[in-house]
């Protein structure tokens, strides 16, 4: 068995903003620093053997500072990207609420669910009964979690900036 330490990134500018950021890469507010330091102390004798993140920037961020006193490379992957919301990307959320119906230029909830699923897998495959870090976003660590315990997304508790969730898979 493998043990997946899922982390969803620190804060960032657009998350502050209330901007929605799908696959643009992102940056740490200095919130998100202090969340990514403070989980790093959390997690620092937790004995990781691999660490994973998104390919965004704010991903790798969040995960090169957890791993920092691990000494791990972070290694990357898309399969981790959040979801793609298309046209929405860059908008300000409150003022999408009641938008419908949505366009057809944001990834369907059955590809964001098999991406999750191609994601276990490629964690199973890489790092088999291995302890695993992996930072996310989310709405794809919310995909993640939905295809591990065979729910539907809205079973979900959406993950904060920073909070960490233990799947043995």
């Amino acid at each position: 068995m493998t043990q997946l330490y899922l982390v969803r990134h620190g804060e960032t500018f657009d998350n502050e903003r209330q901007m929605m950021q799908g696959q643009t890469p992102g940056e740490l507010n200095p919130t998100g620093i202090r969340q990514a330091e403070a989980l790093s102390l959390l997690l620092a004798d937790v004995p990781f053997q691999a660490v994973v993140a998104s390919d965004l920037h704010r991903a790798i961020q969040t995960a090169r500072i957890v791993a920092a006193p691990h000494r791990l490379p972070v290694a990357t992957t898309a399969l981790l990207r959040e979801r793609d919301w298309g046209s929405f990307t860059g908008r300000f959320i409150p003022d999408l609420k009641d938008v419908s119906p949505w366009p057809d230029d944001i990834e369907s909830l059955p590809a964001l669910k098999e991406r999750a699923r191609l994601f276990l897998q490629f964690i199973r495959e890489n790092w088999p009964q291995q302890t695993v870090l992996a930072v996310g976003h989310g709405i794809i660590n919310k995909a993640i979690q939905a295809v591990y315990f065979g729910k539907e997304m809205n079973e979900v508790e959406k993950m904060k900036n920073a909070e960490v969730r233990i799947l043995d898979i």
